[in-house]
């Protein structure tokens, strides 16, 4: 009873399902259970199933103790395929995809769905407006995915990719099941040690006062600091011109309402963010229940729908904590897009440099920038990054006579960006047509910093199966901002690629703790962090587990390369701590 199986939810609980050959189509009758849970738990040896939306089905699963090993999300999968199509942005449900195969009306997508903060209730409810797709209809559609993920550039990538996001989107199921451990009550004793005793009336909190007080009184008027436009007419009417009141910016003027300001905007957005509202809204029995979107930015990258899971303030780190007994295993990745770089771009330097568990930029230096860590640093974010002016000019020369390869693999995506063409991660996730100039978090500019950038790409440049040589012109691509889409897609095809060795060090992760018989539960990503909760006795195990699945990832995603994927890793009772 092994192989493929198309699973799909009904009314009461219950569920249809076929099994589906090689080719997508079904083998035999439909078979109707009255419960869905059962109807899984039935096929144990079943090699993956078949579903709609993992959000629609799994965490009905999931409230049973009942999991999976693996799946494929039809939706997911409709939206990486029409990525590569140059399509993005067309409606990716099923019941479009099926129209299209019929050239009948496409429905729009519906409306995206808000999540109930703390709750699991809206991962259980399906998305208002959906037109219906039988279960004959669903196995349609997926038997087309099949054909035309054989059309693709490279097809095996394309496959692994999509299996690599439907294995996210079970782990992110899994992650708001689990939820990550968070005891309230010190969360409270910390914003009344950060933000002071909260008045009557719901107002600003004792020390946000007091500090607004304090610009208010460097300005010698009343200023409302959390008003942009409030605090630069400030600084006009003193002579100063700033462009806006970021710290960065800020940081650079000689005024007395400088430090208060910077102090008052870092406090607001702990208060406003992750105050007591946010505490009351979204911590329940000691679980904190993000809804997280794998896939959610267009580079692949997670996000997450309401909560802020994904910015959690240093300071407020302290009230993660594991239950008694337990420990938090954090794992960073070290300088993951930088040996990403190494492994898409087939740079021999760099790969042999990032070949290493040793500090990178510190090897880096040795090579080409006579041990300036920093130098080596700056020049290798710039390449990703575009930083070309400047000291960042004189640091990407030194870094292109060494590592040629690599800086050709960055510039030749950035000009395929300039020229409209599509880009694409290693595994083949696409850049959108319109990609570039308004992107900020995707284009890896932080909100609090001078504009640096990050990365994301597939194939490898002037080589056959290069992405960009291949590139298709989309019209409608002005020669306007040529430059800040060349900047991104320069960023995509590094940050992109690294998304797509995280979905598989996820997908390894998951895998080995299932395997290993650990109570160990994956409770937090984000980029390149992981979090996992388990007994005291399987942390050692975990982190151990960890490393290898960031190995194993490197050799899935980019094949048999020096490149190693190393991971800083703390075993902590205190999220906090682990920094």
């Amino acid at each position: 009873m092994g192989g493929r199986w198309v699973i799909g939810a009904v009314e009461g609980g219950g569920a249809e399902l076929v099994r589906v050959g090689g080719d997508g189509l079904p083998v035999g009758d439909i078979i109707r259970e009255p419960d869905l849970a059962e109807a899984v738990r039935k096929r144990p040896d079943v090699d993956r199933w078949i579903w709609r939306s993992t959000a629609a089905i799994y965490p009905r699963l999931l409230t049973t103790a009942t999991r999976i090993p693996r799946c494929y999300d039809i939706e997911a999968a409709e939206l990486l395929l029409l990525g590569h199509e140059g399509r993005l942005g067309e409606p990716r449900s099923a019941a479009a995809a099926l129209a299209r195969l019929r050239n009948t009306p496409v429905p729009p997508d519906p409306p995206p769905r808000a999540a109930e903060p703390g709750t699991q209730d809206s991962l259980f409810e399906p998305r208002p407006g959906g037109a219906h797709v039988s279960l004959a209809e669903l196995a349609e559609v997926y038997a087309e995915q099949q054909r035309r993920h054989g059309a693709t550039t490279h097809p095996d990538r394309m496959r692994l990719l999509t299996a690599s996001e439907s294995a996210g989107m079970l782990v992110a199921a899994e992650m708001n099941a689990s939820g990550l451990p968070w005891r309230a009550d010190v969360h409270r004793e910390l914003l009344n040690e950060l933000l002071g005793e909260r008045y009557a009336g719901r107002g600003e909190p004792r020390r946000l006062a007091e500090l607004a007080d304090e610009v208010s009184t460097a300005f010698g008027r009343r200023v409302r600091p959390d008003l942009a436009a409030d605090v630069v007419k400030a600084f006009a009417q003193a002579g100063i011109r700033v462009k806006s009141t970021r710290r960065w910016e800020l940081e650079g003027i000689d005024h007395p309402a400088v430090k208060p300001l910077i102090e008052y905007k870092k406090l607001y957005r702990i208060w406003t963010a992750h105050g007591w509202s946010w505490l009351q809204d979204w911590v329940h029995d000691g679980r904190f229940r993000p809804e997280y979107t794998p896939g959610g930015s267009v580079s692949g990258r997670w996000t997450t729908n309401g909560g802020g899971a994904l910015q959690i303030p240093k300071v407020i780190r302290g009230a993660v904590v594991a239950d008694p007994g337990w420990r938090l295993v954090v794992a960073d990745a070290d300088q993951m897009e930088p040996r990403v770089l190494a492994a898409i771009s087939r740079d021999r330097g760099l790969m042999e440099v990032a070949g290493s568990e040793e500090d990178l930029y510190t090897r880096l230096s040795d090579r080409a920038f006579s041990g300036d860590r920093e130098h080596a640093k700056l020049a290798l974010l710039g390449a990703v990054y575009g930083q070309t002016s400047g000291d960042g000019l004189k640091n990407l020369a030194a870094l292109r006579r060494r590592f040629p390869l690599a800086v050709a693999y960055v510039d030749d995506a950035a000009k395929a960006g300039e020229e409209g063409r599509l880009v694409r991660t290693w595994l083949g996730r696409t850049s959108p047509p319109a990609a570039g100039a308004g992107e900020d978090d995707e284009a890896g500019i932080p909100q609090e910093g001078p504009p640096p950038a990050d990365s994301p790409a597939d194939g490898v440049p002037p080589v056959a199966g290069s992405p960009f040589s291949e590139g298709e012109f989309i019209p409608g691509y002005a020669s306007t901002n040529a430059r800040a889409r060349g900047r991104f897609t320069r960023n995509f095809v590094v940050q992109g690629s690294a998304a797509d060795w995280a979905l598989l060090m996820l997908a390894a992760l998951r895998r080995s703790i299932a395997e290993g018989g650990l109570r160990a539960q994956l409770v937090f990503f984000q980029h390149d962090e992981v979090i996992v909760h388990c007994p005291a006795e399987e942390a050692e195990t975990v982190a151990l587990a960890v490393r290898e699945a960031g190995d194993l990832a490197g050799r899935i995603a980019f094949g048999e390369t020096p490149v190693r994927f190393p991971f800083t890793t703390a075993i902590v009772e205190c999220y906090a701590d682990a920094k």
